[in-house]
């Protein structure tokens, strides 16, 4: 673990009256933003941070309509985009190195295909070119149903019935005593729906270095597709980890090793 102590700051965005919450880790090293995927939020990078600092500074939204940032009326590409470039434009620290996962892995190259000056390099966690279109069923849809909020605790556990465990130490207490999900279920259905798809040109848009990470054990990104990810995209390299789809959870050592060596490379 690096001795370097963090201090991270939250801070937050007023977008048209929506807040848009973030964790900065702080220091003097040069910027990466971080974006989680669907059902996570920006403290899950902290290890990572804690990795990399003092060389770079890690910024980690709660992305829209997760944890401590409020829902969105939509949550399109280009809201998404549109939240990320507004997180760095307000800190003043473009371009930046963006790693995401998963939503946030392809949130990050599509920022890179759109806005390549707020770009310099990326690391993708198992987020592939192609999104969800093997015929299978939105993996959200057993969300479908469950409550997003509830007058105790305990209460919204048992609501969400074999879902409780998962969630139960991420649910938010609200300043009436209630409690809440991190993340309304239709709106993690519908958020989705809008990634599922054909995304290759923007993933061959963008010319920065790349570095894709992902799971040996991943059903979203498999070697076939990350074989074809580097193939079709000049600049871009790919490791493989023992891992399901939570790499950083499930190896956050050794995928801490892999990015700082990329981004040592940067320099």
């Amino acid at each position: 673990m690096n001795a370097v102590t963090l201090h991270p700051v939250r801070a937050a965005l007023d977008l048209d009256g929506r807040r848009l919450s973030y964790l900065d880790f702080g220091g003097n090293g040069r910027p990466l933003l971080a974006l989680h995927g669907h059902l996570d939020q920006g403290a899950t990078f902290a290890p990572l941070a804690q990795e990399l600092a003092p060389e770079w500074r890690v910024i980690a939204p709660d992305q829209r309509g997760h944890s401590a940032s409020d829902r969105a009326p939509e949550y399109t590409r280009a809201g998404y985009l549109a939240d990320a470039v507004a997180v760095l434009e307000h800190l003043g620290v473009g371009p930046a190195v963006v790693l995401g996962h998963s939503l946030g892995g392809l949130n990050a190259y599509q920022l890179a295909a759109r806005y390549p000056e707020l770009v310099t390099a990326l690391v993708i966690e198992d987020a592939g070119a192609e999104m969800g279109v093997d015929g299978g069923a939105n993996p959200f849809l057993f969300l479908s149903g469950c409550p997003y909020e509830a007058a105790t605790r305990q209460e919204l556990i048992a609501g969400l019935g074999p879902a409780g465990p998962m969630f139960a130490d991420a649910l938010r207490q609200l300043p009436d005593g209630s409690w809440r999900l991190p993340f309304h279920p239709q709106d993690m259905i519908d958020s989705e729906a809008q990634n599922e798809g054909d995304h290759w040109d923007d993933w061959v848009a963008s010319h920065c270095p790349a570095l894709l990470l992902y799971g040996e054990r991943s059903p979203v990104v498999s070697a076939t597709q990350a074989r074809a990810m580097v193939q079709r995209r000049p600049g871009t390299r790919a490791a493989a980890f023992d891992a399901d789809h939570f790499l950083h959870r499930d190896q956050p050592e050794a995928i801490a090793a892999a990015v700082r060596a990329f981004l040592n490379e940067l320099r």
